[in-house]
């Protein structure tokens, strides 16, 4: 596909065009309210009536979102494919099928997150990765193995369909029955001719599914999907409340959101490799940290124990940051937990805004911390971390603040002591960045993940959801 074609998907409105000029182009445009420019010629949905009505569309139907179709796509080909997979990632490649996938971590070699994404296995030695460049490109030229890197970003499209009817949704939209798809797998089926990858996968923290395929087929894929969902009350998703939101809520701390990546302190190759291609760098290519925890850069770097994903770290074989995530197994720091804030407290935060004469604290009345539009303007990416105390004493840290608006609470995730880690535990949070006035916040450990009310993807037998006649 030329970069016209692609370009044609997400065409960019200037001046007093009417919005109706590009949704010609793209049918996952129709009906936004809101749309962002995440770089010249690639528009994308931000929102379709705001993240309180779109978020809650999972819970008992599903949301249908395009949100990952600016996923970094990177296929690592050649007969040592497996060994430099193993090389790089915590995880295990040796026997990965080409059914099955791996939610790959890469770490440095002090055992910090490099980046995390998904890997599947498409041929004999080819494995599609996604979110793992740049940094598995910069490993990948420096491996001196057999070994080809390809960047198919822009080429292929993800359509994302998560909560409780999604799978009756796909089915509809496919005439084919899907039960067999397993959580963590993927298989191809066919829409009119069309062959495409479904994989059982999401971020909502219940049934979820994605579809992907060649880009230039994304129209008419898309429009059959939504004329399903729209018969199951699905609702669509833009990429404001697809971030923080479903993540924060449903327990999956993500790179660029909750946390930055350690590019430029990982070593000085890597930090020139990342000056010097600063379209995929720019995440991490200038930050501005806010919140209590500061200029600490490496309070904020995470290593999987951290985050919660400990389980996927296999220790069968030789991989950069082992020997560090060994230390770190037998007695981790840090565990990923739910902080549920005082919403008393948040109020006085609020209130300072509005009393002449008293110094005001720093807004909290952003819905969330994902503020990518400001960021964009600005050229910069924002990351907020808070100050966790126990008894005056700092035990982690607080990142990804969202307001719940189903459970009527704001909330974050905490990477803390796990002895502090016993949901109920009153905490203290910090609010002010150093140099701003800083308030204290009540903040309880609460039940992890958040809207653990459903039952999880990997965990919902689908044999008691009707299957497509």
């Amino acid at each position: 596909m030329s970069s016209d074609d692609q370009r044609a998907q997400f065409q960019v409105v200037t001046g007093n065009e009417s919005p109706a000029i590009y949704h010609q182009f793209s049918p996952a445009l129709e009906t936004a309210t809101l749309l962002f420019q995440m770089a010249p010629g690639l528009l994308v949905p931000y929102e379709f009536g705001g993240v309180d009505y779109e978020i809650d569309g999972y819970r008992k139907s599903a949301w249908i979102g395009t949100t990952l179709m600016i996923s970094p796509i990177y296929d690592v080909v050649g007969p040592d494919a497996v060994k430099f997979l193993n090389s790089i990632c915590v995880n295990d490649f040796t026997n990965l099928t080409t059914k099955g996938l791996r939610h790959a971590v890469i770490c440095n070699e002090q055992g910090q997150v490099l980046t995390d994404g998904v890997v599947i296995r498409i041929g004999e030695d080819r494995y599609r990765t996604y979110w793992l460049n740049p940094p598995i490109d910069y490993f990948l030229k420096t491996s001196g193995m057999n070994v080809a890197g390809e960047d198919l970003s822009g080429t292929e499209y993800f359509i994302q369909i998560a909560g409780e009817r999604s799978l009756e949704i796909l089915e509809d939209a496919f005439a084919a029955d899907l039960h067999d798809i397993k959580f963590a797998t993927h298989r191809k089926a066919v829409m009119d001719g069309k062959e495409v990858e479904i994989i059982r996968l999401g971020m909502s923290g219940n049934l979820a599914y994605e579809i992907h395929g060649p880009m230039a087929e994304f129209d008419e894929v898309y429009r059959k999907v939504w004329n399903s969902g729209q018969k199951f009350g699905a609702r669509k998703l833009g990429m404001h409340a697809y971030n923080l939101f479903n993540h924060t809520e449903a327990g999956f701390p993500n790179i660029h959101l909750h946390y930055p990546l350690p590019w430029f302190e990982s070593g000085e190759d890597m930090a020139k490799y990342m000056l010097a291609n600063p379209q995929y760098s720019m995440y991490n290519l200038n930050r501005k940290l806010v919140g209590s925890v500061g200029e600490e850069l490496q309070a904020r770097f995470v290593t999987p124990y951290d985050v919660g994903w400990g389980f996927l770290v296999k220790f069968n074989h030789e991989f950069r940051g082992r020997k560090a995530l060994e230390k770190i197994a037998d007695n981790p720091p840090r565990t990923a937990v739910t902080l549920e804030w005082s919403g008393d407290d948040v109020g006085a935060v609020f209130a300072t805004q509005f009393k002449p004469g008293e110094e005001a604290c720093e807004s909290i009345g952003a819905e969330s911390e994902g503020v990518f539009t400001s960021n964009t303007f600005r050229g910069e990416a924002a990351y907020r971390a808070d100050r966790v105390l126990y008894n005056g004493k700092d035990i982690g840290i607080s990142s990804g603040r969202i307001v719940s608006y189903h459970y009527n609470s704001m909330i974050s995730l905490g990477f803390i002591d796990p002895a502090y880690a016993k949901e109920g535990t009153e905490l203290t949070l910090i609010w002010g960045t150093p140099g701003t006035r800083q308030m204290n916040i009540r903040v309880k450990v609460a039940r992890f993940p958040y809207n653990g009310d459903f039952i999880r993807n990997e965990n919902k037998d689908v044999e008691e959801i009707p299957r497509h006649n």
